[in-house]
């Protein structure tokens, strides 16, 4: 497989760093990181969730650091937070990710580009946290507001009594708009502006209660982005400690985003708006 030259600069730094040895031993010198902390506690990894490239690169680094002796807790998007009870029960009973999947693995996300990272999990026993607010909890956002789903301490703790910051506003409406072709009625983005802030907010709450431990989010790339995702909620309410978010992209972004980038090559698909685009059949 053919990398670019700035791809390797960044696979390289990041297997120096996921090769460092856990939170209680010394961690190696972080060279050319731009400031930022060398000791992360958090990890946010991204994904392009039908990128088999990406899964495969995302795994072989945190295998890496985990077979040196590294034992964080995995928040999982691809698991909604109603479903723990079967997420802990699959960790319990289940000696491979096959029947983890089959006991725990409901909703549409193609399991399979997931075996090898829950394999992992298994293996060295990593706690798995349900991550994700399920389809249900977004219709409910959607439909009455932050308060379907946030108490009120929630709502205090992020402000969501008040307007959302117009700069998470915007880049959250640009996406939504363009990951739906650009079709969605525009009295329905405001809606699912507010489900998606919920379902990043829900992250760092999760993030934050694993604390002091170690914590790695494996989530879609929207929702590790630094300047509108779960590092800007986890952030808003007290400092974090270090933090690293690492997008998997199949294409250049805006800079500032994640702290690193490694970028993998696009699959074949389909062009999910072509269907869209053609006038209805008379």
């Amino acid at each position: 497989m053919f990398f670019s030259c700035r791809t390797h600069s960044f696979l390289t730094l990041l297997s120096a760093l996921l090769l460092a040895g856990c939170a209680s031993q010394p961690r190696a010198p972080l060279v050319g990181a731009e400031g930022h902390d060398p000791s992360a506690r958090v990890w946010l990894l991204g994904e392009v969730h039908d990128n088999p490239a990406g899964h495969r690169q995302r795994y072989e680094l945190l295998r890496q650091r985990v077979e040196a002796g590294w034992r964080p807790v995995l928040v999982l998007e691809q698991f909604d937070r109603e479903n723990q009870d079967l997420l802990n029960k699959a960790q319990k009973s289940c000696l491979d990710a096959q029947c983890l999947i089959r006991v725990a693995g409901v909703g549409r996300w193609d399991w399979q580009q997931y075996y090898p990272l829950l394999q992992l999990a298994l293996t060295y026993q990593l706690p798995m946290v349900a991550g994700n607010l399920s389809r249900a909890d977004a219709s409910r956002v959607v439909r009455d507001g932050m308060r379907a789903v946030f108490d009120v301490q929630g709502m205090r703790d992020y402000q969501l009594e008040q307007p959302l910051p117009a700069e998470v506003l915007a880049a959250q409406r640009a996406e939504i708009a363009a990951s739906h072709c650009n079709m969605v009625p525009e009295m329905m983005i405001a809606g699912m502006v507010n489900a998606q802030v919920a379902r990043d907010i829900w992250m760092a709450r999760l993030i934050r209660e694993q604390l002091p431990r170690d914590v790695v989010l494996i989530a879609g790339n929207g929702h590790v982005r630094k300047d509108v995702g779960v590092p800007y909620w986890l952030t808003s309410v007290a400092p974090a400690p270090g933090m690293r978010s690492v997008g998997y992209l199949e294409a250049p972004e805006a800079r500032g985003r994640y702290d690193a980038v490694v970028t993998v090559a696009a699959p074949q698909r389909p062009d999910p708006c072509a269907s869209l685009r053609q006038p209805a059949s008379r």
